[in-house]
């Protein structure tokens, strides 16, 4: 029987362990065992149930709250798990999103896709933009491109930043006003120093081939309402929808597959001071002093933690992991009764622009967003503080983020001033947002190069090819593939979808 140690209980950990156990379910001789040093699973996927005072519940989510529809993997895994039913589409008949500026939300036009005008009339009649910045966008439509690329060459050998990209085809404003807050938002990440190639590389690819952002999102829209048209919504079926949950919160996901691995093979609480090889054998020393063996080792952890235990393991690979920058963050939850939000609900977010200099990054809606995430009379709302570029905002007190959310929900909403939360949650990440910055996908090539070399070891989380759920589960799964291959099993997994836990 080969044992296969992952160290971190998040989605990436817990993903490779659910591997390993459809693997021993489909005859391999393999088991496995998850250490997590927190007392709980799920990483940042952490969703907590409130008790209203009055009655009712609210369902929050501390980390991610949403799984996208156009990435598989989570629809996948939950039908794997029996959970596919439990899965809940957002409330498109709200969706909209609002931007800051000034002391004003302006709604996001319509047609823009990402940051890229798909349609002239609502550009034309916005306030978002000025008239020099909308002539400037204009022009994407006549800007050549940058260069052309090569036979057999693509975005990783063209990488820029965000910033230089979006300055450069569309103007200062598109960026400043929609590309930072829209787009870096989702990477809690600096414009300047983000590398497209690893982020959105689909952009450097549609200037390829269209010569213009404008005319490459025309036609990506044009392609999805022809399969809207093509594959109409199935009578009773669920709503499509972009963004999707599950329905007590997302933390019903590392649930479920802990339940599939078995609580029995996940250690918590458990820290991890040194890895090291022993011969054939994998040594994992706690802080306690245990240690435990096994014939195969997966890394799924934050990048500064994962530097920390590769040490002693390989320098270099240590090296390549300290250059890959963390930032820290937190979400504020809080809710309010309805009488004292007198504002429009129809809405699923608002995103603050840096230029604003506000101390927020955005605020989720999720009484609108999602259904049944708040009693009756109630208004859920979530806050987010942090980012590169305001790290210093952290070092406050959760009373006192709790209190700048409120005052800019007043600021920016109309909250009554003297209103109270009825209940408000701080949840802090710590290191937990990787920066994907200009020449990641080099050291990731070269982190994988080196891991490959050596015998029965791999890495996994969202430092390296993506930070979404999907993205983490993905390269857990990727993590096991390499491992159980090094211990001689290959696993061709049949991925029929399965009844119960």
């Amino acid at each position: 029987m080969k044992k296969v140690i992952i160290i971190g209980g998040g989605v990436a950990g817990l993903g490779a362990a659910y591997k390993v156990r459809r693997a021993a379910e489909a005859g391999h001789e393999v088991d496995c065992m998850v250490i997590e040093k927190d007392d709980r699973i799920g990483g940042k996927l952490k969703s907590e149930i409130v008790a209203d005072p009055d009655g009712g519940e609210y369902i929050v989510d501390g980390g991610s709250d949403a799984f996208v529809s156009t990435k598989p993997t989570v629809a996948r895994i939950a039908r794997m798990l029996g959970i596919g039913d439990e899965t809940v589409p957002a409330c498109e008949e709200n969706k909209k999103t609002l931007i800051v500026k000034g002391k004003r939300l302006v709604e996001l036009p319509d047609g823009i896709m990402m940051f890229a005008p798909t349609k002239l009339l609502p550009l034309a009649t916005t306030t978002l933009y000025s008239w020099p910045g909308k002539f400037r966008m204009a022009m994407d439509w006549f800007i050549p491109r940058k260069e052309r690329w090569a036979e057999g060459e693509t975005a990783q050998q063209h990488d820029e930043t965000l910033e230089a990209f979006v300055v450069r085809r569309m103007g200062r404003e598109a960026l400043d006003r929609v590309a930072e807050p829209l787009v870096g938002g989702v990477h809690a990440s600096d414009p300047g120093q983000m590398s497209l190639a690893a982020t959105f590389p689909n952009f450097l690819e549609m200037e390829q081939e269209f010569g213009s952002l404008i005319r490459g999102f025309m036609n990506e829209r044009k392609k999805r309402e022809e399969m809207k048209k093509k594959f109409p919504p199935k009578p009773g079926a669920k709503p499509w929808a972009f963004f999707n949950t599950f329905h007590r919160g997302m933390q019903d996901l590392p649930n479920a597959m802990a339940e599939a691995v078995g609580r029995d093979r996940i250690r918590t609480g458990a820290a991890v001071t040194i890895i090291e090889r022993a011969g054939e054998t994998w040594r994992v020393t706690l802080e306690t002093g245990e240690v435990i063996e096994g014939d195969a080792l997966i890394v799924a952890t934050e990048a500064w933690a994962a530097t920390r235990l590769m040490r002693d393991v390989d320098d270099a690979i240590a090296d390549l992991l300290a250059e890959i920058p963390c930032s820290s963050s937190a979400t504020v939850s809080m809710a309010f009764k309805a009488e004292d939000c007198p504002f429009d609900k129809k809405w699923f977010g608002i995103l603050s622009p840096l230029v604003e200099d506000r101390p927020i990054l955005a605020v989720t809606l999720s009484s609108s967003k999602w259904p049944d995430r708040a009693p009756e009379g109630r208004v859920l709302l979530r806050g987010f503080i942090g980012g590169p570029q305001n790290q210093h905002l952290l070092e406050a007190t959760d009373e006192e983020l709790v209190e700048t959310i409120r005052q800019q929900l007043i600021d920016l909403l109309g909250v009554r001033a003297e209103a109270e939360p009825v209940f408000s949650r701080v949840y802090r990440w710590n290191g937990g947002m990787p920066q994907y910055t200009l020449g990641h996908l080099d050291r990731v090539d070269e982190i994988e190069r080196r891991t490959a070399e050596i015998a029965s070891l791999a890495l996994a989380g969202g430092a390296f090819r993506g930070v979404g759920v999907p993205n983490c589960i993905e390269s857990g799964e990727r993590a096991v593939t390499k491992v159980l291959a090094d211990v001689g099993i290959t696993y061709d997994e049949d991925t029929t979808p399965r009844r119960g836990r």
